[in-house]
């Protein structure tokens, strides 16, 4: 009865602690949550603006991966 007891109470201790991490992660996002928004809404205006955007990017030799890593703070301006 003991063992039973024992293994219970490791399962409440282990749904604590999930619980507590996933409070942790919402108030994260929602601390992050307007600099996300405004970084995605830009990403996606910047990559929506441009037609041919791939080409240009292939003949500059510019990857999508640096243009995202030189996006403004509001999301906007790539190379």
């Amino acid at each position: 009865m003991k063992n039973r007891n024992k293994r219970g109470q490791a399962m409440v201790e282990y749904i604590i602690i999930v619980v507590l991490v996933a409070i942790a992660a919402l108030a994260v996002f929602a601390a992050f949550s307007d600099t996300i928004r405004a970084k995605l809404s830009g990403a996606v205006s910047e990559m929506d603006s441009g037609t041919g955007m791939q080409a240009a990017q292939a003949a500059a030799g510019v990857g999508s991966q640096s243009t995202l890593k030189s996006l403004k703070a509001d999301g906007t301006g790539g190379p």
